[in-house]
């Protein structure tokens, strides 16, 4: 597990999100994850998702992945982005437009603050429809009202395409500043964040909607 970490030192986030603590000396991979109650091979997929930018989950991989232990990934990346990184970025984004005083600045602030609640309904329609659907699945308890993944999957949306606008504001339009630190500290966030959201639908698409596809049809 530490060569692991080493190789990628992002995948300290993806260690958190499987509620995975540091410490574990010598151990493998395999033998953390089974610690913690963490199913590795769905572990090492994310690490891959991670890692290698063309990286792409195989239908054959999904046989050996825990719905559960995904459930359980995707709810810690929400809380994580909720209760962390997105309020992270907005005060940064406020102390900005307060610092500047500039029209654009103002502007995004707004973009930024729609963004976010628009993100947070995202993940409440997760949270309250799709993540109890799929645990209803894991329980051999029948759908609800006619639902089935494929409705989550056609009404998809991606959450990272609007942070494209806002780096462009940042980068463009935005008056010269002394604030150049604090710039170029909130552009980094917006790239990191744009990244890790594609990799989070990412892992929905390819491999939440599969997997759940293959419990319907064998429910």
């Amino acid at each position: 597990m530490a060569d692991v970490l080493m190789a990628n030192h992002r995948l300290l986030l993806v260690l958190n999100r499987f509620r995975l603590h540091l410490g574990f000396g010598e151990k493998s991979v395999e033998e953390v994850c089974a610690a913690g109650g963490v199913s590795s091979p769905l572990f090492l997929m994310v690490c891959n998702v991670h890692t290698f930018g063309d990286y792409l989950p195989q239908a054959g991989d999904l046989r050996a992945i825990s719905a559960r232990s995904l459930l359980d990934y995707l709810q810690n990346s929400h809380l994580y982005y909720k209760g962390k990184c997105l309020p992270g970025i907005r005060c940064k984004m406020d102390a900005l437009a307060e610092r500047t005083d500039s029209r654009p600045a103002r502007i995004l602030q707004r973009f930024y603050s729609d963004y976010q609640a628009e993100v947070v309904n995202h993940f409440e329609y997760e949270e309250f429809t799709v993540f109890p659907y799929v645990a209803g699945l894991m329980e051999d308890r029948a759908g609800r009202g006619g639902y089935n993944i494929r409705q989550f999957e056609k009404n998809h949306s991606n959450i990272e395409e609007k942070l494209n606008d806002m780096k462009s504001i940042l980068i463009k339009y935005l008056p010269d500043t002394e604030e150049q630190d604090m710039l170029r500290e909130l552009l980094f966030d917006l790239f990191e964040l744009e990244d890790d959201f594609r990799k989070h639908t990412l892992m929905e698409e390819k491999v939440l909607v599969p997997l759940v596809s293959q419990m319907e049809k064998e429910g």
